[in-house]
């Protein structure tokens, strides 16, 4: 696959979720999407009651033609979309591993 079709489909997911985790009384999700510099962002900001939100739950950047995963705290697990549309394991790096750790993973490495 292409970048340009990775973009596509990263911009798609976030949007997705950005749009049903809006629905949260009191926080705001925020989706970040850097087509230029290939940073993408899900990140949540707001207050629970007296407690601050802030933090982000997806970061994904497209480095070299693959798709690095930064960080996945998502339920479902963003990998697994992304192999269900199509991109192959080759091109999904799971950074949020050491990259010592990453050789037993089904993934690429870098």
């Amino acid at each position: 696959m292409a970048v340009e079709e990775y973009r596509q489909i990263i911009q798609q997911l976030i949007l997705e979720r950005a749009k049903r985790q809006s629905l949260q009384e009191g926080i705001e999700t925020q989706a970040v999407l850097d087509t230029e510099r290939d940073h993408y962002l899900l990140l949540h900001t707001g207050w629970r009651g007296n407690r601050r939100t802030h933090g982000c739950s997806l970061h994904l950047d497209i480095k070299d033609g693959k798709i690095w995963i930064q960080h996945d705290g998502t339920e479902v697990g963003i990998a697994t979309q992304l192999l269900e549309l199509g991109v192959p394991k080759d091109d999904i790096v799971l950074a949020f591993h050491s990259p010592y750790m990453r050789q037993f993973t089904e993934f690429a490495t870098n």
